[in-house]
């Protein structure tokens, strides 16, 4: 019998729980399925690269990761334009195109107009009808050796930072570096004073 001012107890353990399990038995399947799926994929878009269009090289957001780079949206049309290729021309030829992006630092920018230029000059552009060459089509020579790029196309390389080892000398181990800070972060705080104080006593002396 429940006694005084309690909750009464129903305790809710008939959830069915098999009906809601879910399982992956169909991982392995769906993985050849998968690899079926690009296989035709490839076959249907040769002789153009398996891994999509082109991508710039941009550094990722906010103060902590801004550091990396990854591939971009699309290259900016400033970044086009210095390249030499057409804003029109460029999702042609595989060529992602972003025309919100902004440029806000040189190094980037040249980075991605000598991507563009690397991939111009290794491009091979097949005529849309056969026999018949157009302005901007490869040579036959081409074509006949012409394969089609799997994976992504000129893949980001992040370079490793080097370590440089030195000799620890009695120099180095003599030097204060708390000593050093306190002195710098004094001299800092009292740069205005120091200049006004030179300031009128230059002035005093031209009296």
């Amino acid at each position: 019998m429940v006694k005084h001012n309690n909750v009464i107890p129903s305790g809710h353990f008939r959830k069915h729980w098999q009906n809601y399990v879910k399982c992956w038995f169909n991982q392995p399947a769906r993985k050849t399925r998968r690899r079926a799926a690009r296989q035709k994929k490839a076959v249907k878009i040769f002789p153009r690269p398996t891994d999509g269009r082109l991508r710039p090289v941009v550094h990722c957001q906010t103060l902590k990761y801004n550091m990396k780079v990854r591939s971009g949206k699309g290259f900016s049309l400033e970044e086009l334009k210095a390249a030499g290729i057409p804003k029109k021309l460029a999702p042609t030829v595989g060529i992602s195109v972003d025309h919100r992006r902004r440029n806000r630092s040189l190094e980037g920018f040249q980075t991605n107009v000598q991507r563009l230029k690397t991939y111009k000059a290794q491009l091979v552009v097949f005529p849309r009808r056969n026999n018949k060459f157009k302005a901007g089509d490869s040579t036959p020579e081409q074509l006949a050796t012409a394969t089609q790029v799997s994976g992504p196309i000129l893949p980001i390389v992040h370079e490793k930072p080097s370590v440089e080892l030195v000799k620890v000398t009695s120099e180095m181990k003599s030097f204060k570096a708390y000593d050093k800070l306190r002195l710098e972060r004094t001299n800092a705080r009292h740069v205005g004073v120091r200049a006004k104080r030179a300031a009128e006593a230059e002035k005093e002396e031209k009296k």
